[in-house]
This record gives C-alpha cells, sequence and structure tokens, in this order.
C-alpha cells in the first residue's frame, strides 16, 4: 500500500509536513524554496506561505504555476481554493509595478490603469509623486527611489527596479587561474551561476539582490566574481575587522589587484582607495547618540559602482538608512540565512534586493563543497540548589541560570575526551562561563575585549595546529576562517537566535582534508527556558536538513561512541 503523501496545506496558509514520510526530504526540499519554516519539533514541522517566501520565489524566478504544482504533488488532501488563489495574487503582485529611466527621469510604471490610481491616491505614496505622465506612468522623486521601494512593499506592491545604475569609476579587476599563493583557482558551477543570476549581463534586470550560501560556500569568491563582472570601485561592507582583512586577503590572493588599490577602513586604519574594505561599527559610529554618524561620508568617498554587502542579516539599521539614498549603486548581500532578528527581511528585499540565488546546505555537503555535519543535543540536568534560584526568578534571568549550569562544565570535559585529536571550537554567549571553561582546559579565550592582533595570533596557532582547543565568545560567530575546525560544542547562545545557529555550524564546515564529518554539539539544560530556545535555533538546521541526536546527559556515552 502506497504512504499517504507527506504535506497538509491549511487555509490559514500554514503547512504540516510529516517528518517519518518517505517523500519527507523531497517534500522539505522543493517548499522550502517558497515558504517559511515555523517550527520543527520531533514529527510534524510547520511552514508559512508569506507574502515575502512567495515574493523571494517569484524574484528568484519560480512561477505560481510552479508553486502550486509542487503542493499539489506532496499535499495529502484537496489544497483550499483560497490558498491557490492566494497564491497566483500574491506572486503576481511581485513585477506588476516597475521602477524605470526615461529621459533621465525616474518613474513609475504599470500596465494596469487601475493599479496606477490606487497608487497615486494612496496616502504613503503621494510624498514621493512629482507629476502624472499617462494612465500607466507616474514621474516620482528620483532621490526618493529606495524609500518609495520601502513604502510600495508595506502597502503589498513590491517593486521591480530597472531604473538601472551608475557605472561608478573603472577599475580593472580579473580573477587568476593560480592564486598567489600558489594553488589553482577557479569558480565552481554554482558560485558561476551566482555570478551571472546576480550581473545579468549588466542589463537592468541584475545589479541588485541577495546570494544566500552556507559558510564555507565561497561567499567571498562569489563577491570577487561580481567585482571582476561589474569592473569598478567597490565598498565592501563587513562585521568585522577580522572580516575586512580576510576579504582584504582573499582579494590580493586571487584577483590580479595590487595592494596599493585596495584599503582597509576601520577603528585602527582610514584607508580610502579603489577598492574599500570597512565594518558596519566604524560606519554606524557617532560621539553622541543624537549626532550624526561620523563615517557615513565613506559612501560620498569615492564613485562606488559596487557596494558588497557581508552577512547582510546583520547590516545595522542605520546602514539601511543610507542605503536607501544610493539606489542607484548595485548592491551584493551576501548571507548563509536571510532571516534577521528584527524582522526587516522586507527592508532586506527592497534596498539590497530579493533573493537571487540560494542551494541547499545538504546538495553542497554531498558535492563535497563544505563537511557532513552531525548536529546532538545533550540535555543537561540542573542541580537542586541551582532550580531553585531558577523557579524563582524573572524571565530574562530563568535563561542565563539555566544557560550557566555548572554541570555543563562535565558534558564538556567528556566530549573533549572524546575527541582529543580533533580541533575543537567552544562557543558561547556569557564571558564568565567561558572564562571558567578556558581555565579549567587550559585553552585559549577569545572575546570582545582580545585586540584584534592578538585574536589574529591565535586565530593563526589553531589554523597551525599549536592549539587544538579555541573558546570563542559571540565575536566569532562571524567571519573567521578556521577551515580544519571539526567539532564545535555550544554551551549558550543568544537566546532563540537562528541566525547565530548558522554561523556557529558554519565554523565548522569547511571541508576536511581527511574527508571527515563536523560535529556539532549542542549543550542545553532539560526542561527549562535554555532548552525552548534550543528549539527556535534549531529551526535553521532544519531547513537546512540536518537533524538533531537529541539525548539526556546521562546516555551522552551512547552518542560519543556513534562519533567514531
Amino acid at each position: 500500500m502506497e504512504a499517504p503523501k507527506p504535506l497538509i496545506v491549511q487555509g490559514d496558509r500554514s503547512m504540516f509536513l510529516e517528518v517519518a514520510n518517505p517523500l519527507y526530504e523531497d517534500a522539505r526540499d522543493d517548499i522550502s524554496r517558497f515558504s517559511e519554516l515555523e517550527k520543527s519539533p520531533e514529527h510534524i514541522h510547520t511552514y508559512r506561505l508569506s507574502d515575502l517566501s512567495l515574493w523571494n520565489a517569484a524574484a528568484a524566478g519560480l512561477t505560481s504555476e510552479e508553486v502550486i504544482n509542487i503542493l499539489f504533488k506532496y499535499s495529502r488532501y484537496d489544497i483550499p481554493s483560497n490558498v491557490i488563489t492566494d497564491i497566483k495574487d500574491i506572486m503576481s503582485r511581485f513585477g506588476r509595478l516597475s521602477l524605470k529611466k526615461v529621459n533621465g527621469d525616474l518613474v513609475l510604471f504599470s500596465q494596469d490603469d487601475i493599479l496606477i490610481k490606487e497608487i497615486q491616491n494612496n496616502e504613503r505614496i503621494k510624498r514621493y509623486i512629482l507629476d502624472s505622465i499617462d494612465i500607466h506612468t507616474i514621474k516620482v522623486d528620483i532621490n526618493s527611489r529606495g524609500f518609495l521601494k520601502q513604502d510600495l512593499i508595506k502597502i503589498g506592491w513590491p517593486a521591480l527596479d530597472l531604473a538601472g545604475y551608475e557605472e561608478g569609476d573603472y577599475l580593472e579587476i580579473n580573477l587568476l587561474k593560480t592564486t598567489k599563493s600558489g594553488t589553482d583557482f577557479h569558480l565552481r558551477k554554482y558560485q558561476e551561476d551566482a555570478v551571472n543570476v546576480f550581473y545579468k549581463g549588466g542589463g537592468v534586470e541584475g545589479g541588485s539582490g541577495t546570494i544566500v550560501l552556507p559558510c564555507g560556500a565561497g561567499k567571498t569568491v562569489i563577491g570577487m566574481g561580481v567585482m571582476s563582472k561589474v569592473k569598478t570601485n567597490t565598498l565592501i561592507t563587513c562585521p568585522n575587522v577580522i572580516a575586512v582583512r580576510q576579504w582584504i586577503d582573499e582579494i590580493l590572493d586571487k584577483t590580479d589587484i595590487t595592494p596599493d588599490k585596495i584599503g582597509e577602513y576601520s577603528g585602527e586604519v582610514k584607508e580610502i582607495r579603489e577598492i574599500t574594505v570597512t565594518t558596519y561599527q566604524i560606519l554606524t559610529y557617532r560621539s553622541k547618540k543624537d549626532e550624526e554618524f561620523t563615517h557615513f561620508n565613506i559612501f560620498d568617498k569615492k564613485n562606488w559602482g559596487l557596494i558588497i554587502y557581508d552577512e547582510v542579516h546583520l547590516l545595522p539599521a542605520p546602514v539601511f538608512q543610507v542605503t536607501a539614498h544610493i539606489q542607484s549603486k548595485r548592491r551584493l548581500g551576501l548571507t548563509a540565512t536571510l532571516v534577521r532578528e528584527d524582522g526587516r527581511e522586507k527592508d532586506v528585499f527592497s534596498l539590497i534586493g530579493p533573493k537571487k540565488f540560494d542551494m541547499p546546505w545538504k546538495n553542497l555537503e554531498q558535492q563535497g563543497w563544505i563537511a557532513e555535519a552531525i548536529c546532538y543535543e545533550i540535555r543537561a540536568h540542573m542541580p537542586e540548589k541551582s532550580r531553585i534560584v531558577y523557579a524563582t526568578s524573572d524571565d530574562r534571568n530563568k535563561y542565563r541560570i539555566a544557560a550557566e549550569n555548572p554541570f555543563k562544565y562535565d558534558i564538556v570535559k567528556k566530549i573533549i575526551e572524546h575527541h582529543k585529536n580533533d580541533r575543537i571550537l567552544i562557543i558561547g554567549m556569557y564571558i564568565e562561563q567561558l572564562e571558567k571553561i578556558a581555565e579549567f582546559l587550559k585553552a585559549p579565550l577569545i572575546t570582545g575585549k582580545i585586540p584584534n592582533k592578538d585574536r589574529e595570533r591565535i586565530y593563526s596557532d589553531f589554523r597551525k595546529g599549536n592549539i587544538n582547543i579555541l573558546v570563542v565568545s559571540k565575536v566569532a560567530n562571524f567571519a573567521i576562517d578556521l577551515p580544519d575546525a571539526n567539532v564545535a560544542i555550544q554551551v549558550s547562545g543568544t537566546f532563540g537566535s537562528r541566525q547565530e545557529e548558522a554561523q556557529r555550524l558554519g565554523r565548522i564546515l569547511r571541508p576536511k582534508k581527511d574527508g571527515s564529518s563536523a560535529k556539532f554539539y549542542s549543550i542545553v539544560t532539560k526542561d527549562t527556558r535554555d532548552q525552548e530556545y534550543s528549539s527556535n535555533r534549531q529551526i535553521f538546521l532544519t531547513e537546512q536538513g540536518y537533524k538533531y541526536v537529541i539525548v539526556d546527559d546521562h546516555n551522552i556515552d551512547s552518542i560519543l561512541k556513534t562519533c567514531d
């Protein structure tokens, strides 16, 4: 007898996917292209067809007919008729309005004259309108291109931006076939596809958008591929100074750019060159809260033709503001996850650009481009004394008490003893907890207080094998290159942050020389807020096709045996 189909689609656009079904993995991979995962407990996962997920699918080339056919393929019951109607309506809204340049003017155009009339009478949009050209075309303020797109998406009409870009000052830059460090180099097929999808032959259909790929898949290489296509002065924005210097090292190693054409603009160095790499931190610096941002003028220092936003899901709110003013520049967002903890995914869509390319992590794993990863959650009991304090504390302190559960230290020791020949990262949120772990392991600790030159020295020692255990705080969530790390132990996290889970797993995903798998351990305190938040973080891993093996601390030996 044939197994029932795995998907149940409901009238409120929520969808339930049965994990034990033989079609689960195929269904998950297909529906994740146009829906958002909301919950992922053991047996039934909940997805939602949101406006933004459907618009991103439309921007990536998926049609409403393809979406509906996928739902029919996996749905156990009839799909509610209102859901089919919603999918067609929502996806048809993307591109019904388009921004174009006509004789130097910015115009908003639609074949639907009734829609144009509606837009003209919308209170939110009226302030951008300069003139009515004809029944299909409105002249709008060219300096408000970004703000207009933000407001259009808020009223449910995401505009297709075909207004084109300023070329910026020319810069000759080419990818090398042999890197300066002496290794053969070329773009992988998916990297080449991502570059071409973004560039679109240099036409107005390309030039802005977001590429979503896991850590270790070569997003920096894709950025360099785009730079070699556009050949223009480029500003690259990064989450921290370590990332800035990694970008500079990669560009110098893999392109024909000479050192005098690339500069660092950070708290330590202020260089403005043809390629300038800066940090979000320096961009959002101001001496007083009510003053102007001191370094925002970097966006006007040169005639940039391309701006790259590394880890775009971390883009600070003030940088959205300046990005709204520079819509005539080509804009590339790079990220491992479109999830933002502040809920501003629509601003990424409207100001940086929609998702143009992604590839499931498991596909890259199967092709050998990232390491196979196995994820474990170990649920630790709490000492009686801590349970009493926990029970009488407020919500915020409850999480910290649970996260700093002293029983976690013994579990860390046991995991490390088992992996004594591996390269281990211990990652956490609370400095006191990390200091204790670093002390009893006699391992170096990296926190935000450690100067960048000392961080780089410690990272270098880890890469060279001089040390094989490194304890790191949140500063190591992003943009550190430790290719030989193959075990990560997470002892505490930023509440339920899915983006953090993505980054932490990414620290150990670079392919291993011996082909071995990576191990990701998350230690949480049983029956507490710690466990609740962990469930939310797991949603990201489930989206990517990973499964957690969950055990109580009493049974830790059983999973360690499977790691051999």
